[in-house]
């Protein structure tokens, strides 16, 4: 698809392919493991990232981008290949001019014939039309990408298939994998982390919305209409799609607190709607573990991941389990 391997296609005998074995099996756990509105939030808290800040040297913009394009293009792809890739190419984007001696250009180095056929649909930030130089265009074609060539089967098989075809070298799959390693490694634990997360399917359909606008009324269970999301349209969305199209919400925030099975505030988990009553139980969010909640705050901003710590104290709050 684009340049010539980093290091050409050398072959790696057994003890190599037994190493990459081992490196493909522990990335393919990891990804297996792994119209009521709101007026608020001046003072709700800044926007952090879905894990809790920035991982080794991945500047936060495009940690956020690799996160996001993971589960919302290919369900079986764990970001962290995804990161290493854009490692391997260009540093995040890092690279001072992005083009390669073979015309590969942009963050994920594509040549721009084979970007096209997976520049669609546009991703939410993206550029329209896409372009390979355009961080989101280029990180969602990357995932897409991998999906199809073998990523979304979640075997060590199909992790190692994606990304041999991505550059065709065994000592390039072979870094990639040690950088993705050392990216998986870095996720916190403890109480206040959310390392469940990607084992939650409410949680994944809700962040793959990330950074789609705020619009009163906006989405259904389908997605996002007139251009966006409001709160109680973002969780009928995400709980829809993360039950398999099983659980239809009613489309109000008053209307979603009575729906599901009523939870103590410190038994919470992830996928978990959280129903502020602000403006008569006016907002609703989806738990995304570690004191962190999904929602489409207001009019001029976009769906994001916020701290509960602060502002959302001062209401009351109640929590319901759907399934």
């Amino acid at each position: 698809m684009k340049k010539p391997a980093l290091v050409t296609g050398v072959g790696l005998g057994t003890a190599g392919f037994a190493l990459i074995g081992v490196l493909v099996l522990f990335i393919a756990a990891v990804a297996n493991g792994a119209a009521g509105h709101q007026e608020e939030q001046g003072a709700a808290g800044s926007q952090i990232s879905m894990q809790g800040g920035q991982v080794g040297d991945i500047p936060p913009k495009m940690l956020a981008l690799y996160r996001q394009a993971a589960p919302a293009a290919c369900r079986g792809l764990d970001w962290s290949v995804l990161a290493a890739i854009g490692k391997v190419e260009t540093d995040h984007a890092r690279h001072p001019t992005m083009r390669s001696s073979a015309g590969a250009v942009g963050p994920m180095q594509f040549l721009p014939s084979t970007f096209t056929g997976y520049a669609y649909p546009v991703p939410p930030g993206g550029a329209n039309p896409p372009s390979p130089w355009d961080a989101t265009d280029a990180v969602y074609a990357a995932a897409r990408m991998l999906c199809a060539n073998g990523a979304k089967s979640g075997t060590s098989q199909g992790v190692y298939k994606a990304i041999y075809s991505y550059n065709h070298a065994d000592l390039y799959v072979q870094k990639v994998l040690a950088q993705a390693k050392s990216y998986a490694a870095t996720q916190p634990r403890g109480p206040d982390s959310n390392a469940d997360v990607a084992s939650n399917a409410i949680v994944q359909a809700a962040y793959s919305q990330l950074r789609v606008p705020y619009v009163w009324g906006g989405g259904t269970i389908n997605g996002p209409s007139g251009g966006g999301f409001d709160c109680s349209g973002l969780t009928s969305y995400a709980v829809y799609q993360g039950t398999g199209h099983k659980v239809v919400l009613p489309r109000t925030s008053q209307e979603q607190r009575h729906v599901g099975t009523s939870v103590p505030r410190d038994e919470m988990q992830p996928g978990d709607l959280i129903v502020f009553d602000k403006h008569n139980w006016g907002h609703v969010g989806i738990y995304a573990g570690g004191n962190r909640m999904i929602d489409a705050p207001k009019p001029g901003k976009s769906v994001e991941v916020i701290s509960l710590a602060g502002y959302w104290e001062n209401y009351a709050w109640d929590i319901r389990r759907i399934g």
